[in-house]
């Protein structure tokens, strides 16, 4: 994948999301204004709040402008990586957005459960409520798609609220007709029901966008596909320790260590991980920026009695996944190899020495060279 490539991409995809933003903005700004209209005209808090909620979710569209546009800078000498992060903030701001939208409803619904008064529909407000249940329907679907499509969690969380919105708006649909035909007004508990869903998702979306931010495992797809790829070169027996550093959406720097004979010459070496590195770039959009190596015994018969010893020791322990990089070295009396540990094991480092221990009784005479591996992916 070239350079040029890659940026055709981003634009097409900001250029996306900018569009679907758009959308989303006129259709929220259309509503609240008849839903303020409405809601006023008919003394209903449900309705007015419904009509702020629109209007916090038209001001979450123009953040993710705004996001979209600062993400899409180029890297510079103060962040060499990009900007692609931003995204992830922008998302973080529109949860924010939806939390104080969710905490200011809950308020003005508490108060007039505490002084109550009777609201006053006409067929008109029914109408624009069931109109704007529809549109939002649509509208959530819309956004949501296509923010998974393009990968922008701030698309996917303004979907997922729109989608929201139209429960609302039909949960205030039911009220007011539970109230013109029995007279029974529920406008205050519903306002208080429709602000805690609110304040729900808002904590559900702020906790998947803090999530990002910290950095979250890698998607085991990806890690596979990867790996899939670095084993397709027949020098490669393995492929162990892939870390990806998310810089964004779609934007991945890594590394990965790989397993190739003894045999191998420095230049075989070279040409070997630079044809990896151009491979994983052009099929996965994954930047290695390392690739370490494990040299694997071709020479010794003994190794391979040794490496079966070990293995042994370590099945033995459940907590650990994975062992690999194993090494032989007769003329220095060294053993090496490294070992994954779950993230469930009580105790990693007890059971790393538990391993050592065993492991140096069974090779008295070399020196044990064992790396406390993680689980990234």
């Amino acid at each position: 994948m070239t350079k040029g490539t890659e940026a055709g991409q981003a634009e097409r995809r900001n250029r996306t999301i900018v569009r679907t933003s758009v959308v989303g903005i006129l259709a929220n700004v259309f509503l609240a204004t008849f839903k303020a209209a409405v809601g006023l005209t008919a003394n209903s808090v449900a309705i007015v709040m419904d009509a702020v909620n629109n209007l916090s979710d038209a001001a979450s569209s123009v953040i993710t402008i705004v996001g979209t546009k600062l993400a899409g800078r180029e890297p510079d000498q103060k962040h060499p990586f990009g900007y692609g992060r931003v995204e992830y903030l922008s998302a973080m701001v529109i949860s924010l957005l939806v939390l104080y939208a969710g905490v200011t409803a809950l308020a003005e619904s508490v108060k007039r459960i505490l002084v109550p008064e009777e609201p006053d529909y006409g067929a008109t407000s029914l109408v624009i409520i069931a109109v704007a249940v529809v549109v939002k329907i649509v509208l959530g679907r819309y956004v949501k798609s296509v923010g998974e499509r393009v990968g922008s969690g701030s698309l996917v969380n303004s979907g997922e609220d729109a989608m929201l919105d139209s429960a609302i708006s039909a949960s205030t649909l039911v009220a007011a007709s539970v109230f013109l035909f029995f007279h029974v007004s529920l406008e205050a508990w519903l306002g208080a029901i429709i602000a805690l869903v609110i304040i729900k998702s808002g904590l559900e979306m702020l906790q998947e966008t803090l999530s990002s931010i910290l950095g979250q495992r890698a998607d085991a797809g990806l890690a596979r596909e990867i790996k899939a790829t670095v084993t397709s070169y027949p020098e490669v027996t393995g492929a162990y320790d892939l870390v990806l550093h998310d810089y964004g959406p779609n934007a991945y720097n890594g590394s990965v260590h790989i397993e190739v004979p003894d045999t191998l010459s420095a230049d075989e070496l070279d040409k070997l991980i630079r044809a990896i590195t151009v491979d994983v770039a052009q099929r996965h959009n994954v930047i290695l920026t390392a690739i370490g190596v494990y040299s694997v015994n071709t020479k010794d018969p003994e190794a391979v009695v040794a490496r079966k010893k070990v293995a042994e020791i370590v099945r033995d322990h459940p907590d650990v996944i994975q062992m690999h990089g194993f090494y032989l070295d007769k003329d220095e009396k060294t053993l090496r190899f490294d070992i994954v540990v779950d993230f469930a094991a009580k105790d990693r480092n007890q059971v790393y020495r538990d391993i050592h221990e065993k492991a140096q009784r069974e090779f008295p005479g070399y020196s044990l060279q064992i790396t406390l591996d993680t689980d990234f992916s």
